[in-house]
């Protein structure tokens, strides 16, 4: 039976995957053999899958009812690709093995979330996916932390990172029964009354703020359970709120892809997973303060909050690039991604009705996160080639400047009427 503790474990299990991938993908295609340049191409690649890949499975899911498998066949996807990841091959073969496991890994946190938040506003629980995602910040610290008690695992074989990877995906499919049994879709009226319980239940737990942004789902309103013609499309405000998070997710591409290696090769700084646990610990505070702080700032309030981060963090890098300014950045991902992540999930929850939530939490994934993922990927390798890391870290900090600019002058479209 579903619970906020089976949720919880299965939100460890899921980002002890990434507790791997993020530190050590880009160093797996490294030490197989890849240049910058290349290594930011694969990893375009990687993210161009998880855009479109998601996007489909979610959307499956979404009209099947069947989310549970489409989170156990993402980790199958993700088992079956590690050989071709494991082992130098041609460049082919290991960017059909890396998409692949873009298809596996990029599909389960949209599903995921679409669950655990259709389980928050069930139970009247506000503050759960919070809580529940810091259980999913704890795996990945748990993960980074246990593969950097080996000092010499990224510069370590490729097939020790592959075979950590097989490690967590394995415990990840073992918390597949703890979130239960298949729900069958329900009827259109069916779901017009859990959108209308979800709504009040989320403003009752909330206190019923006066939240200053974009209104929740209504039935019979545009982002709501309403009509049938009115639940085909996503409203412009969610397209709005999309350009505005690709723009300040731009900015963190460079983190994202290049940071692990910047660490390593130009820091000589050698706990690569300590760097990402620093940053995966910063998190937690702002995940359980977001329940509190997002009802005065709104959803995209916060979100400009988290771009205005990324541009102290970029110049950080680029300013002070010892292992004391690193340190320093990774801590700022408290606000650039432990306050944005839930800002940017309850935007998908105010806008996107229950019944596409994964197909919702896919487009924003995929347009909102994945693309600019997939060219700043590109450019940053590109940048670093031809004028090193400080340029790569001041330039990308103009796509956070343009978020914040989008907003300012857009920011009315969100305000509550």
């Amino acid at each position: 039976m579903k619970s906020h503790r089976t949720f919880s474990i299965s939100y460890f299990a899921l980002f002890a995957i990434y507790g791997v991938a993020t530190p050590y993908l880009q160093i797996l295609l490294r030490n197989l053999g890849y240049g910058p340049a290349a290594v930011g191409l694969f990893l375009s690649l990687f993210e161009i899958v998880g855009i479109v890949g998601p996007l489909v499975l979610a959307r499956l899911a979404d009209g099947m009812g069947r989310k549970r498998e489409a989170l156990a066949l993402s980790a199958v996807l993700i088992l079956v690709s590690l050989p071709g990841l494991a082992f130098r091959a041609p460049a082919w073969v290991t960017g059909l093995a890396l998409a692949v496991f873009a298809l596996g890994l990029k599909t389960l946190v949209p599903v995921m979330d679409s669950e655990g938040i259709s389980f928050a506003q069930a139970s009247g629980q506000a503050t759960s996916y919070g809580s529940m995602r810091v259980m999913g910040s704890l795996g990945f610290m748990a993960a980074a932390l246990g593969l950097q008690a080996f000092p010499t695992f990224a510069g370590g074989p490729p097939w020790a990172i592959a075979l950590a990877l097989a490690a967590t995906t394995i415990a990840f499919l073992a918390t597949m029964p703890l979130l239960g049994k298949r729900e069958k879709p329900s009827s259109p009226a069916a779901q017009a009354a859990q959108s209308a319980e979800a709504a009040q239940a989320t403003a009752g737990a909330m206190g019923e703020a006066k939240m200053r942004t974009s209104p929740p789902f209504e039935p019979g309103s545009a982002t709501g359970a309403g009509t049938t013609a009115e639940r085909r499309r996503f409203d412009p405000v969610f397209a709005l709120g999309l350009v505005i998070m690709a723009l300040g997710r731009f900015s963190i591409a460079p983190i994202s892809s290049f940071i692990s290696i910047w660490a390593s090769e130009e820091l000589r700084f050698p706990a690569v997973g300590l760097v990402w646990a620093i940053a995966a610990a910063s998190e937690i505070p702002l995940m359980l303060l977001a329940s509190r702080i997002i009802p005065k700032t709104g959803t995209m309030g916060a979100v400009a909050i988290s771009s205005l981060a990324l541009v102290a963090r970029l110049c950080i890098y680029a300013f002070v690039p010892t292992a004391a300014g690193l340190i320093i950045g990774q801590l700022l991902h408290s606000l650039c991604f432990g306050l944005f992540q839930p800002a940017a999930v309850g935007f998908v929850a105010e806008r996107v009705p229950p019944e596409r939530r994964a197909t919702g939490m896919a487009i924003y994934s995929g347009l909102g996160v994945g693309l600019p993922a997939v060219l700043g990927s590109a450019l940053g390798g590109i940048v670093i080639e031809a004028a090193g890391y400080r340029a790569l870290f001041l330039s990308f900090t103009g796509f956070a400047l343009a978020s914040l600019v989008l907003f300012a002058i857009t920011r009315k479209r969100f305000s509550r009427a």
